[in-house]
């Protein structure tokens, strides 16, 4: 569905609109829905983080954070770089704390970006990542993950490359598909990068949400340390999305750059969740070993139940989604079924379509959301796979079904 044109809205956003997450997620809470459609946990941050909060509160950090971001936080992402990835930075001129990795990402392509700037971005597309090019007057390139298995085609990713080429978002673990770049795909783009002399901002929100493989940054690969903009935030790791703190680490050009735009943004704020934030990054190994256990035991819970029941799923390496076909369940449709879904079965997703420009290969594909205690998965789960059954009651009746 296309948006309806808003006239005092600015042309470059016409037909954005209301994002798929807000509206998915507005149909499950008007029909008491469980949704499986946003990317939000159903469960606390670990206790030592909301300890940390509430510490920093009593103890009057309540007030604006310095611009790039308390400290303290500063030197906790710098020292999680060093100990998890091997990379070394200043925390005083190289890292950035942001109102999430969305505020990153908006910070630095209208700190790097001219109008008129090509940006290349991988489809399916975070919907957010649109729209900061839009806003910044820059042309988006898309170049796609191939299904069913959503591997990059390097070949369009080279061939995509022009003189007006200005950067390459790269988001891997990847939203919605949960594809992991290998080392040797962020080899063949570093080249091009360094060849082209481009920027490279990447999303790297799900780093420790890594199932298969292991997350491998950009910013590790040859050249490209001091052309990446490295982004993360703690909201997907730790379950605190609604805490909006993210970073981002980049060479002192780049970190002057994105500061400045990012001063007119937001200035600074949640300064008692900057010192949360940093006692989590400084948690012992375990703690990210086993949220990311937790989660791979969700995702292969999910995996499982829909593969039992003869779907076509596509497992992710990472983050905190499965992508699955409902063909088997008789519809082909996965927009019109995720309209249809909270009020006639109680359970909310978001269809894949959403994240492309031709949804035709991907036109009966949903993305459920696997961040959810195992109950409520299980609940929503069974919910889904009554679309079977309630498809073949409509249709023996002369319903219409979802078509």
């Amino acid at each position: 569905m296309i948006p309806r044109a808003e006239p005092e809205l600015i042309a470059r956003l016409q037909g954005f609109g209301t994002t798929i997450f807000s509206e998915m997620t507005a149909l499950a809470v008007a029909n008491r829905a469980i949704n499986l459609g946003q990317g939000f946990p159903d469960e606390d941050p670990p206790p030592a983080m909301v300890a940390a909060a509430a510490r920093a509160m009593h103890d009057g950090h309540n007030q604006y954070a310095p611009g790039p971001g308390v400290l303290a936080l500063r030197q906790a992402v710098a020292d999680h770089q060093q100990r998890f990835h091997g990379l070394t930075f200043d925390p005083d001129t190289e890292v950035t704390v942001t109102f999430g990795a969305t505020e990153a990402m908006a910070a630095s392509l209208l700190a790097l970006c001219e109008v008129g700037d090509e940006v290349i971005v991988l489809e399916p597309t975070y919907d957010a990542y649109s729209a900061i090019v839009a806003l910044a007057g820059a042309v988006e390139v898309r170049v796609p993950l191939r299904p069913p298995h959503f591997t990059l085609d390097l070949d369009a990713l080279a061939a995509a490359i022009t003189p007006r080429t200005r950067a390459v978002v790269v988001n891997t673990p990847h939203n919605p598909t949960g594809t992991v770049l290998l080392p040797d795909e962020l080899d063949t783009i570093a080249a091009l990068c360094v060849e082209n002399d481009l920027v490279a901002l990447t999303d790297e929100v799900y780093e420790h949400l890594v199932y298969d493989g292991r997350h491998v940054p950009l910013a590790s690969r040859p050249g490209m340390r001091e052309r990446t903009v490295t982004i993360s935030s703690a909201g997907k790791t730790f379950s605190c999305t609604g805490w909006k703190t993210g970073w981002a680490c980049a060479a002192p050009p780049l970190t002057r750059a994105l500061r400045t735009t990012k001063q007119f943004l937001s200035f600074a704020g949640g300064t008692p969740f900057h010192h949360a934030v940093a006692a989590g990054l400084a948690a012992d190994a375990s703690v990210f070993d086993d949220l990311r256990d937790r989660h791979r035991r969700r995702r292969d819970l999910v995996v499982d139940r829909l593969r039992g029941a003869g779907l076509v799923v596509h497992p992710p390496a990472g983050g905190y989604f499965v992508t699955v076909d409902l063909t088997p369940l008789g519809h082909d449709d996965a927009e019109a079924f995720c309209r249809w879904a909270p009020g006639a079965l109680g359970v909310a997703a978001v269809p894949v379509s959403a994240f492309v420009r031709d949804p035709a290969p991907v036109r009966s594909l949903v993305r459920l959301a696997i961040c959810k205690p195992d109950a409520v998965l299980e609940e929503g789960l069974d919910r889904l796979l009554r679309a079977g059954d309630h498809r073949a009651t409509t249709t023996a009746v002369g319903g219409e079904g979802n078509t």
